[in-house]
């Protein structure tokens, strides 16, 4: 009977603190913002930032000082594929450097003025090729358009110098092309950057949105000591349990439907992979979401204040999403470094989600991290109660010295009037 009492207790005050906490959310418009409306802000924004997925038609320079007609067919082969285009032909170099600094071209190709004699001749004709290393992308789509230009250029030189001296096609074409590749891009076919770069911010975002709007309102509670309120007729203070349970259901609940709706409804209108089987994301995303909601509860007990929690987390996204090893490869990382990262959950959501939607990972093929998750899990949420046990026990205590002090000052002027009275 007693036992039944207790988790008759608890439900109650569980359901109190979720009303408190809905409450709370809903009649915030900063709470509402973050926890509720920037996940999917975020992600409609990069969506459409990196809608495009592939960056196209890059701006070149070229300085043709041979003007023959080898020239003229290696700058049209510039223009032929989809990645480059030749927007300006220099008069010279000077000229070319001062689009180039004006952001106007992003690469310069310098023909020489003996490249056709050189060609004819037999000898090794020289190109010159300046990019713009400071933006990677750009780079990428200048060398390799430009260098695939010229390498087919030179085969194709190569082949009719064959045939002119009598050897078959057959032959020539073997000796000026002695391999060719076949390149297959898995997971990615079409490079795209949104497809690359989009499923592991989504994962950070969901962690960031969750820690800021969680320290918010922890702070919110601190600073206006709302603890006590949530106190059960009859009883000096909140139990610990109800309060971390109620508050991860109530965000728990809010981030379900909010997830839900990005891994499938967004993800659709975006054209992100999906390969990964149903059950295998709720595996991973379930214990995801309860470690950052543990995570967030504990951590909102150092906040005193609502802005403490903007100041403290949002300064750490761009360092989470560094170490989670999406914007650079966790093996270049330094071991330490990446080793202190793995104390934010998305450090290992991320190399799962991204395992399981785009290669199409099985459960077992990322047990690890969701073993990981998992811990954590039981981590944060013992650090919650800890955390939240300690907070309302100093509650307590300030409740029981201003009662006391209000008594100390109270009970001179009631000397004082009954010494009046006699």
């Amino acid at each position: 009977m007693k036992l039944k009492k207790y988790i008759s207790l608890y439900i109650k005050e569980t359901a109190a603190v979720m009303r408190n906490e809905y409450r709370e959310i809903f009649s915030d418009g900063g709470v509402m913002l973050i926890m509720i409306f920037a996940l999917f802000i975020y992600a409609t924004l990069y969506g459409l930032a990196y809608g495009n997925q592939v960056l196209r038609n890059v701006p070149l320079g070229v300085i043709d000082n041979s003007k023959t007609t080898s020239s003229r067919m290696l700058i049209d082969s510039f223009n032929a594929g989809p990645n480059t285009y030749v927007a300006y032909e220099a008069a010279d170099m000077e000229e070319a450097k001062r689009l180039f600094y004006e952001r106007d071209i992003y690469g310069i190709v310098y023909i020489p003025e003996d490249y056709e004699r050189k060609l004819e001749g037999g000898l090794q004709a020289n190109v010159g090729l300046y990019c713009d290393a400071s933006y990677f992308l750009m780079y990428r789509q200048v060398f390799q358009e430009i260098v695939g230009a010229i390498t087919t250029k030179g085969a194709m030189v190569e082949f009719q110098r064959l045939v002119a001296k009598g050897i078959n096609t057959y032959q020539a074409k073997n000796v000026s092309q002695p391999v060719i590749y076949q390149s297959h891009n898995m997971f990615n076919p079409y490079l795209g950057y949104g497809t690359f770069v989009m499923p592991a911010i989504i994962i950070v975002i969901i962690q960031q949105t969750l820690l800021i709007g969680i320290g918010m309102i922890g702070g919110t509670w601190r600073e206006f000591n709302l603890y006590h309120k949530l106190t059960p007729h009859g009883q000096a203070r909140m139990s610990t349990i109800p309060v971390v349970l109620g508050k991860a259901l109530t965000y728990f609940s809010i981030y379900a439907v909010s997830v839900s709706y990005i891994l499938t409804i967004h993800y659709h209108l975006y054209g992100y992979p999906m390969n990964g089987n149903p059950l295998t994301v709720i595996a991973l995303i379930l214990p995801y979401l309860l470690a950052c909601i543990f995570m967030g509860i504990a951590i909102s007990t150092l906040f005193t204040k609502r802005e403490n929690s903007i100041l403290w987390m949002l300064w750490s996204s761009i360092i989470i999403l560094l170490l989670s090893g999406i914007s650079y490869p966790k093996e270049a990382i330094p071991e330490w470094l990446f080793t202190i990262g793995k104390i934010f959950p998305s450090s290992h959501a991320v190399e799962a989600f991204i395992r399981v939607q785009d290669m199409g990972a099985t459960i077992d093929d990322i047990m690890p991290q969701i073993a990981a998750l998992w811990q954590q899990v039981f981590i944060y949420g013992g650090l919650a109660l800890i955390a939240i046990h300690f907070i309302l026990n100093q509650e307590l205590s300030e409740r029981i010295r201003n009662k006391v002090a209000k008594m100390a000052k109270s009970v001179p002027h009631k000397i004082v009037r009954k010494i009046k009275k006699a």
